[in-house]
């Protein structure tokens, strides 16, 4: 036991990923501190990280060869989203039956919905490589109609009307990183029944899909790369700049605030992992320990910026709200080398 622990805190790889987002992190802190980036320039950043970086390496991650087991695992964590989602609905409405009005709603969206995009996805690529990134962003499918459909009714307090619906699907659909994401999966899907050519000579010769860009055009592929390696660090240099600009006195002093943190960025990873641990030992749906570390990480995420402006804009305790994305951001860039180890010290145990 002595050994698989001083193992997985002496991983290099684990511990040079660790590293990187805190300092990088606390780097944009500094800078926007200093006013060496401002207000302004933090919100391009998280655009670019949004519309550009995160859909290049969206699509990047399914640019390989298929494989039967990761295709199989894709789709076991799709189904599980889903799965995971429907789940946390009745167990938010136990967890806070005490707090009554308005507040429990927030308290059970903001619980239910991370920034999975913008806080988790660069993080699972930095540490699980391609392989995590593609299954983020499989788990992402469920999250965003969720997202755009039960949280919006949730906090909004209306119903789901064909103007809302029609509204809320282009959110989902429409959006770069969903557009990348299904372009990539169905190509990865689909590729052995797409038009083939044959890419190399002699014999590293190889037949392969037309639209593996990565194989048949790389000049074109090439800049994807580029794009896709910008997404963890701008992303780590705009959550700091961003912690920069929030009042920390204000927020520390509210203990609810504190206590919706620690379940967001404990409790509910912690969920996911007990019920995915059952459900691989009974064999329902056994996952493999990279998409189980996906998951998790992917719910220890702060408060999601989507569901947060919904709060704000249909103000349903904005001030909480916004007490709560700080706090849990602070609190989720404290546990997710934690949350690193112990996923590392599960695959060390052999419990996945």
């Amino acid at each position: 036991m002595f050994e698989i622990i001083k193992n997985t805190l002496t991983d290099n790889a684990l511990l040079g990923a660790i590293f990187s987002s805190i300092s990088i992190i606390l780097l944009g802190f500094m800078l926007r501190k200093k006013e060496m980036i401002n207000a302004t320039a933090a919100k391009m950043l998280t655009k670019i990280v949004l519309t550009v970086a995160l859909p290049a390496l969206a699509f990047t991650s399914f640019m390989k060869d298929l494989n039967e087991e990761q295709l199989k695992q894709g789709m076991s964590i799709l189904v599980w989203g889903f799965a995971l989602y429907i789940i946390l609905i009745p167990i938010t409405k136990i967890m806070f039956a005490k707090v009554k009005g308005d507040k429990q709603d927030v308290y059970r969206i903001l619980t239910i919905f991370g920034s999975t995009t913008f806080f988790g996805t660069p993080i699972v690529q930095a540490v699980y490589g391609s392989t995590g990134a593609m299954f983020a962003n499989i788990f992402n499918i469920p999250y965003r109609v969720f997202l755009y459909s039960y949280a919006y009714v949730k906090m909004s307090g209306t119903k789901m009307d064909k103007d809302n619906l029609k509204k809320n699907m282009k959110e989902i659909f429409l959006n770069p990183i969903i557009l990348a994401t299904f372009t990539g999966l169905l190509i990865w899907m689909f590729q052995d029944y797409l038009p083939q050519v044959i890419v190399g000579s002699g014999e590293e010769a190889k037949q392969v899909a037309i639209l593996r860009i990565d194989q048949t055009v790389p000049w074109l592929y090439k800049p994807l790369t580029y794009l896709q390696s910008l997404a963890s660090p701008l992303a780590w240099l705009a959550i700091g700049a961003t912690l920069a600009e929030v009042p920390f006195k204000k927020a520390v002093v509210q203990k609810d605030a504190w206590g919706y943190s620690l379940v967001k960025v404990l409790a509910i990873p912690t969920i996911n992992l007990v019920l995915l641990v059952v459900l691989s030992i009974t064999g329902i749906l056994p996952v493999a320990y990279e998409g189980v570390a996906t998951t998790v990480i992917m719910m220890a995420t702060p408060t999601a910026t989507v569901a947060a402006a919904y709060a704000i804009s249909f103000d349903r305790e904005a001030v909480f709200t916004s007490n709560c994305s700080l706090l849990s951001t602070v609190v989720a860039v404290v546990a997710t080398p934690i949350w690193l180890v112990v996923l590392e010290l599960t695959k060390n145990f052999g419990i996945f």
